[in-house]
């Protein structure tokens, strides 16, 4: 009765008010914010695998045209050396008419004929064997052109599929969130309607925050048997929103401890993190003994360096004990 008397006669304080409303901020802002750093990690793990893929095919294209390069330049050697065999018969040829035409006769000018004749022959074979590895040569090449032009077009296919897949992410999370977002407010909304307008059970941002003392009794971690009434609606809307939000969408409800700035140094707990650790923890066992999935609880402790109210008197210490509950990404 003093406390609620106290209360009446204090006048209206809009300082927390307003913490309140800048924590909601910054929470939002870093909540999107690791949103926005998962999703550029994952599409950063897409990106290097097609680099990779895109790096090969590079060194493929380039050992390609250096092959071509080599192939290219070997053509134009078989065509000169074709060419001078070309010249060397056409001079053969001429020699050997200019004898045909002379008058003399004799065993030296046969003997001289039968050279010419059968250089031409080899010349000839010769001219054959180049002809024949020049069309190798230039189907060599086409296959190689046709390589590089498939080359091309898979890494234009790649980059193409790499936007796409970008761009599918980026809608795929935007989707999760979206969808995370509507689940948050059924939940809170759930919880505001089966726990009614309590002074000390309230909504702050995207948490629901109880006050210690509705749960604990001082420097305690164990719940207060009064407390498990409204544990037990909490785990009721826990086991509701389980069943429809759907598998694919990884989900939990974080835990978090809070204490207020004065130390604590106890056999049991040495400091204030171990006392918001273990208050923490103890919901977390509870909303499990209800058949709540461990996988879809996190239980963490914040000792008394997350205050909602930075002053030092008694009502901020009241403020800063307590235990949130927030709808969250894994």
């Amino acid at each position: 009765m003093a406390l609620s008397k106290r209360g009446r006669d204090r006048t209206i304080d809009y300082w927390p008010g307003f913490v309140d409303a800048l924590s909601t901020l910054l929470l939002v802002f870093t909540f999107l914010l690791s949103v926005f750093v998962i999703a550029q990690f994952f599409l950063t793990q897409e990106i290097t695998g097609k680099e990779n893929i895109l790096s090969r095919l590079t060194t493929q294209i380039k050992q390609l045209s250096e092959l071509l390069s080599l192939e290219r330049a070997n053509s134009g050697s078989l065509e000169d050396q074709m060419a001078a065999l070309r010249a060397s018969l056409k001079s053969a040829e001429s020699e050997r008419e200019r004898l045909r035409q002379g008058t003399e006769g004799d065993k030296v000018l046969s003997t001289q004929l039968e050279n010419e004749r059968d250089l031409n022959q080899r010349a000839a074979s010769q001219i054959e064997i180049l002809n024949r590895q020049i069309a190798a040569l230039r189907r060599q090449l086409a296959a190689i052109q046709e390589a590089l032009d498939a080359s091309e077009q898979h890494n234009k296919e790649g980059q193409a599929k790499i936007a796409d897949l970008g761009q599918r992410l980026n809608v795929a999370l935007a989707q999760r969130v979206q969808e995370l977002t509507r689940y948050r407010s059924e939940f809170f909304g759930r919880l505001r309607e089966i726990l009614g307008n309590r002074p000390d059970i309230r909504i702050v941002g995207d948490r629901f925050v109880f006050q210690s003392e509705v749960l604990f009794d001082a420097g305690s971690a164990a719940l207060r048997p009064e407390a498990l009434p409204a544990l037990d609606k909490v785990a009721e809307a826990l086991r509701d929103l389980e069943k429809n939000i759907p598998a694919d969408i990884a989900w939990i409800v974080r835990i978090d401890g809070h204490t207020d700035a004065r130390p604590i140094s106890t056999a049991q707990f040495p400091s204030n993190w171990e006392l918001s650790s273990a208050r923490a923890t103890s919901v977390v066992q509870y909303m499990i003994s209800k058949g709540i999935s461990p996988q879809h609880l996190v239980a963490a402790g914040f000792g008394e360096f997350q205050p909602l109210d930075t002053g030092t008197g008694e009502e901020a210490f009241r403020r800063n004990r307590r235990i949130e509950l927030k709808l969250t990404e894994r």
